[in-house]
């Protein structure tokens, strides 16, 4: 059974990008378009891993690693931050929020895929 990731940004052409790279290896992909249908979809489905963007309108990326790692089903699930954020700082924040990895857009698909792979399989 494919492995099934969540993948939420609200660009659409990322989330196009991210879906086609994801579902050519095999995985099944279900996108969202901001941090709080994230929400609601992690809510509604379990997922093997969730990729989020930080910066998005009605809750950024933080916020939703925050909202999904007090849920039992999302405490121990490797969540990705793909996010044009870079600095020192802002992946500080992820750690702190207990994000699993941070990628730098614009993102390689091979390493997308590499990485993806080390923490679900």
């Amino acid at each position: 059974m494919a492995k099934k990731i969540l993948t939420v940004d609200d660009a659409a052409s990322i989330r196009q990008m991210v879906a086609f790279t994801l579902k050519g290896a095999g995985y099944e992909v279900v996108e969202a378009v901001d941090g709080q249908d994230g929400l609601n979809k992690a809510k509604s489905g379990k997922f093997d891993l969730v990729l989020t963007d930080q910066n998005m309108p009605k809750m950024d990326g933080l916020t939703l690693i925050q909202s999904l790692r007090v849920l039992p089903q999302y405490r121990s699930t490797p969540i990705l931050m793909l996010t044009t954020e870079s600095s020192d700082d802002m992946k500080a924040k992820g750690r702190a929020a207990k994000a699993t990895g941070w990628l730098v857009k614009p993102f390689d698909p091979a390493k997308l895929l590499e990485v993806v792979k080390k923490v679900i399989g």
